[in-house]
Order: structure tokens, then C-alpha cells, then sequence
């Protein structure tokens, strides 16, 4: 049953439970109230389509928070000097943006990205940031440049991390994909249309 369906069900049985059961009306009626409170809701609900926020509010907020985080990290990138690690957050950036974008289209897919909602990205923007202050001091101790040198390859390691977490939220569907590929191949072998050219060549047989 459509979501709409199971909404205007409830607000029919609502309609009609009440006058029945708790007012004692006759059944005829309180079935007459019933079947127009359900149609109403019909069109009531009728172009209503339910949101992630609807069907599943933690993970909406779990979305929210990191496209939060992830225009942190945007807006942190023209603060800093370096060029290579701008770089590296502009491509961070992005494939965080398109992580958000599958699993808000794919919701099912967010069981493999818990650790990077809870821990990875937090750290992610707590080590810019802690970067960007210590860039801002110019200091010259052994430390903070040392804080740096390991930053920018942490940065760059993260970098490589979020491509591949993004690779790996479709390796299912590329493997079934292509699994379906082979079989619709078999398929046109055992039908004669294995190659693609197929139809061309046949052409090219009746012109000479």
C-alpha cells in the first residue's frame, strides 16, 4: 500500500472508529463518515511525496550536519596559503559533496559510511582548522612545522581515503551491472547479434 493510502486509511478509521465505537452511532453512518474522511485524505495526501526527513529523520540530520561540515571546508580553502593542500581539500570537497548526494539518493548505502559521518570528517575539520591557525602565526619552531609537513600528508591521505570510500558505495552496482552486461551478451550471442556492428555489416553484404 502507498504511503498516501496508509495515511488516508488511518484518518478514515479514525472517522469512523469514533462515531461507532466511543458515540454509538449506527454503523451505516459512521461507515459513510469514514469513506469520506478517506477520500478526503486521498486528496489531501494525494501529490504528497515523503522526504528522507520524513522516513528517516536521523539520517536526514546526519546530512545536514555534514553538508554543514563540508561547506566549512569549502570556505576554510581561500584562507590558506598553500597551494597543494588547497588543492587536496577542492577534491575532499567534492567527493565528500557526492558521498551526501548517494546516500541521500541511496539511503540504504549509509551502513558503509558510519565511521566516516562520526569520526573521519569531524577530524577532517578540526585538523584544517587547527592548520589555518597555526599557518595564520607564522611560527618557526621545529614543531609547528613539522605540524605542517605531517598535515599536508595527512590532508593528503584523507584525500585518498574519501575517493575510495566513494568507489567502494558502487562497486555493488558495478558488479551487478556488469554481471547483467554478461548475461544480455549471451543473450544476444545465442541470438546471432553479438557484435555490435552487426546490422551495419549486414547492410554492407546487400549492397555488394
Amino acid at each position: 500500500m502507498k504511503n498516501k493510502e496508509i495515511l488516508s486509511a488511518v484518518i478514515g478509521g479514525t472517522f469512523f472508529a469514533v462515531p461507532y465505537l466511543v458515540l454509538s452511532a449506527p454503523i451505516i453512518p459512521s461507515l459513510v463518515i469514514g469513506a469520506a474522511a478517506f477520500g478526503a485524505g486521498e486528496l489531501v495526501f494525494g501529490d504528497y511525496k515523503l522526504t528522507l526527513k520524513d522516513t528517516d529523520p536521523s539520517l536526514y540530520k546526519m546530512l545536514d550536519t555534514a553538508r554543514k561540515q563540508n561547506k566549512h571546508i569549502l570556505q576554510m580553502i581561500p584562507l590558506l596559503e598553500d597551494e597543494s593542500l588547497k588543492k587536496q581539500l577542492n577534491e575532499i570537497n567534492d567527493s565528500v559533496t557526492k558521498i551526501i548526494d548517494t546516500i541521500s539518493k541511496n539511503p540504504n548505502k549509509a551502513k558503509q559510511t558510519k565511521n566516516f559521518f562520526d569520526y573521519y570528517l569531524p577530524i577532517t575539520i578540526k585538523l584544517v582548522d587547527r592548520y589555518d591557525e597555526i599557518e595564520n602565526q607564522k611560527l618557526s619552531s621545529t614543531e609547528s612545522k613539522e605540524f605542517v609537513k605531517s598535515t599536508n600528508k595527512m590532508i593528503g591521505e584523507i584525500n585518498k581515503a574519501y575517493k575510495k570510500i566513494l568507489d567502494n558505495m558502487y562497486r555493488k552496482d558495478i558488479v551487478d551491472m556488469d554481471a547483467e552486461m554478461k548475461v544480455f551478451n549471451s543473450l544476444l550471442k545465442a541470438d546471432g547479434f553479438n557484435d555490435a556492428e552487426f546490422p551495419l555489416k549486414k547492410e554492407e553484404k546487400e549492397d555488394e
